[in-house]
C-alpha cells in the first residue's frame, strides 16, 4: 500500500481525493483516459470507458502507459482483473483496419481472422460489405466507409482508418506570421491532425483555435468548407483568416440564411446546412460544389445530427473537428470518434493558463433561498416547469445587481436561458440585451461596442456561447442555462479567458436556487470544471458585500 491519491476499483471507477498533495498531477495523467463523473468537495469520481480508452489509444497512448498511470497513483493494490481489461479493451482498437486495395479498392483487413468472421456475421454490416478477397480481407462499398466505422464502434471492434484521402482542388493558403507567431501547442495541434489526417482537436475557449484551423488549412493547400455554429461566428472566421493568412477576402465565401457565395474558402453555418424544404436537406449540394480538400468543423460538440449523416459520406475528405469540450448531450461521442475522426490533441485548460495564454479564473456559485410563496408554487409545479421556475426567482434579480456594482468598471456579460427573464434584467441593468431575434448586424455592432468598451455590460442569451470573440469581458454572471449542460459551462467560461493586460484573474459567478432542480443541474455543470482542474467557491447570497 503507498500513500497516492487514487482509489482504483474493479466497476472501473476511479475515486481522486482532490486534497492530496499529488491530485494535480494524478488528474493530469489520467485525463487522456478517464472521463470524470462527479466532483463534490473532496473526492472526485472517475470513469474507465471503451471510447475514453480507444481516444487515448489513437491519441498516441499505450496500455501500458495507462497501466503505469493506474499503479503508480493508487493507494492500494489495483484489481489484476481491472489491468488485463484495461489492456484488452485498448488492443481491440485497430484490430480492424481501412485500407486501400491496389484492385479491389476499398478493403477492411484484419490480422486477426477470429474478429474479422465475428463481425462479417452481423446483420448491421451485411450490405456495407462486398466480395471476400482473401482470408483476411473483404471489400467495401466505397460510399460506406463512415457507416461501417460507425457499426463497427457499436459492435465493439473500432478500426483504424488507414485508406487515406483525396487531395481535393489545390488552393495555395499559407499562415501570415509577419506580426505574429503560431503558439507551440498550436503548431503541435494542426500537426497531429495533419499526420492522422482526421480528427478531433481539444484546446480551450480563447486559446486560438481558429488558428489551428488556419494552420491545418495551410498543411492542406487546398479548397476548404468550413462548418460553424451561427453567423456572427461565420464572419469572425473570415475575419481571422484575412488577418492571419494569404486569403483574401474575395477567396473567402459565406454561406448563411442571407449570403450564398461559394469560394475556395467557404463558410457555412449548421442551420442553413441543416434547414428543410420539401423533407430535402436542399443545401448539402453545397458538399459537391467544390472538390474540396478540408472540412473544418467549429464546435464539434454541437453538430446536429444531419451533419453526421452527411459527414458518413465524406471519409475520403480530410477532416479536423475543433472543441473545447468532447461532451455531448446527446451522448453522440462516439459518432464524433468514428466519423470525424478520434482525439488527436488535448491540452489542460490549466496548462495553458500556466503558460499565460489564458486568463485564470475564479469560479464562485452564489445560491439563492426561494420565498415561501414561490416554494409552494414550485412544490407544486409540474416537473417540466420547476426549472424554469427555480432558474427565474426574482431573488436572482438583487443579486446579479450587487454583483455588476461590485465588479463596476470592468466589462460583465449577464448569461441566460429564458428571454423574459434576461429582459427583465437587462431593464433593471439598464443594459442592452442579445438574444434570437436580434439581428445579426445588431449583433455584431454590439458585441463590437463591448470590445471597445464603449459598452461595459451585455445581458446575453445562449446566442453568445458560441465562438463569439469578447477579448476584453472579465466577468460572467449566470442565471440560468441548458439544464446542466457541460458544454455550455465549458462555452461561457470560456468568454472570460481571453489574457489580460495586467494579469487579471476572470471571475465567473453562477446563480443557484438552493433545494431545487437548478441546484442539481447546477452539479453536473460544475463537472467540467473540477475536469480542468478549477476549484469552485460556494457562497451565500447573503454573504456577498452589499
Amino acid at each position: 500500500m503507498s500513500d497516492g491519491p487514487l482509489i482504483v476499483q474493479s466497476d472501473k471507477t476511479l475515486l481522486l481525493e482532490i486534497d492530496h498533495d499529488q491530485a494535480a498531477e494524478c488528474r493530469k495523467a489520467i485525463a487522456p483516459f478517464a472521463e470524470l463523473e462527479r466532483s463534490p468537495e473532496h473526492v472526485h469520481t472517475y470513469r474507465l470507458t471503451p471510447l475514453g480508452l480507444w481516444n487515448a489509444r489513437a491519441a498516441g497512448h499505450d496500455a501500458e502507459q495507462v497501466v503505469d498511470t493506474l499503479l503508480q497513483y493508487s493507494r492500494y493494490a489495483v484489481p489484476h482483473a481491472l489491468l488485463v481489461d484495461v489492456a484488452e479493451t485498448m488492443a481491440r482498437y485497430g484490430r480492424l483496419r481501412l485500407e486501400k486495395h491496389p484492385v479491389h479498392g476499398l478493403v477492411l483487413a484484419s490480422n486477426d481472422r477470429p474478429v474479422l468472421e465475428e463481425v462479417l456475421r452481423a446483420k448491421k454490416i451485411a450490405g456495407m460489405l462486398g466480395n471476400r478477397i482473401d482470408d483476411d480481407t473483404v471489400a467495401v462499398h466505397a460510399s460506406e466507409r463512415g457507416n461501417l466505422k460507425q457499426a463497427l464502434l457499436k459492435l465493439g471492434w473500432p478500426a483504424e482508418d488507414f485508406a487515406g484521402y483525396v487531395d481535393g482542388e489545390a488552393h495555395a493558403i499559407a499562415l501570415d506570421e509577419s506580426e505574429w507567431t503560431l503558439r507551440a501547442y498550436q503548431r503541435e495541434a494542426a500537426e497531429s491532425f495533419w499526420h492522422g489526417g482526421s480528427g478531433v482537436v481539444v484546446l480551450p475557449c480563447g486559446a486560438g483555435k481558429t488558428l489551428v484551423g488556419a494552420a491545418a488549412m495551410a498543411h492542406a493547400q487546398a479548397t476548404t468548407l468550413i462548418l460553424v455554429t451561427n453567423t456572427v461566428s461565420a464572419r469572425q472566421w473570415k475575419d481571422e483568416l484575412v488577418r492571419r493568412t494569404s486569403l483574401t477576402e474575395d477567396e473567402i465565401g459565406e454561406y448563411s440564411g442571407t449570403v450564398k457565395e461559394i469560394r475556395p474558402v467557404t463558410i457555412a453555418t449548421y442551420q442553413v446546412m441543416t434547414t428543410k424544404r420539401g423533407g430535402v436537406y436542399r443545401h448539402l449540394e453545397l458538399l459537391d460544389a467544390r472538390d474540396w480538400g478540408l472540412i473544418v468543423y467549429d464546435e464539434v460538440h454541437l453538430l446536429p445530427a444531419p451533419i453526421f449523416r452527411m459527414t458518413a459520406n465524406l471519409q475520403a475528405r480530410r477532416r479536423i473537428g475543433l472543441t473545447a469540450t468532447l461532451v455531448r448531450e446527446d451522448g453522440r461521442e462516439g459518432d464524433v470518434f468514428s466519423l470525424i475522426g478520434p482525439k488527436r490533441y488535448d491540452a489542460p485548460w490549466k496548462d495553458i493558463e500556466s503558460q499565460g495564454w489564458i486568463a485564470p479564473a475564479d469560479c464562485v456559485e452564489v445560491r439563492v433561498t426561494l420565498p415561501t410563496s414561490e416554494r409552494l408554487v414550485y412544490a407544486t409545479a409540474e416537473p417540466e416547469e420547476r426549472y424554469r421556475l427555480a432558474s427565474c426567482t426574482h431573488e436572482k434579480v438583487q443579486v446579479v445587481r450587487d454583483l455588476v456594482a461590485q465588479h463596476a468598471g470592468q466589462p460583465t456579460l449577464v448569461i441566460g436561458q429564458y428571454i423574459d427573464q434576461l429582459d427583465e434584467l437587462a431593464e433593471k441593468l439598464d443594459a442592452p440585451v442579445i438574444k434570437g431575434e436580434t439581428p445579426v448586424k445588431e449583433r455584431q455592432r454590439l458585441f463590437e461596442a463591448f470590445r471597445t468598451g464603449e459598452v461595459g455590460l451585455l445581458v446575453v442569451s445562449k446566442v453568445a456561447n458560441f465562438s463569439i470573440d469578447l477579448p476584453s469581458a472579465e466577468v460572467a454572471i449566470q442565471v440560468s442555462g441548458s439544464f446542466g449542460s457541460r458544454q455550455e459551462e465549458a462555452q461561457r467560461l470560456g468568454r472570460l479567458l481571453r489574457p489580460k493586460e495586467d494579469g487579471k484573474t476572470a471571475h465567473f459567478y453562477t446563480i443557484v436556487s438552493r433545494d431545487t432542480v437548478d441546484a442539481d443541474f447546477a452539479q453536473n455543470r460544475q463537472r467540467f470544471l473540477a475536469e480542468q482542474g478549477y476549484a469552485y467557491r460556494i457562497v451565500d447570497a447573503e454573504d456577498l458585500p452589499a
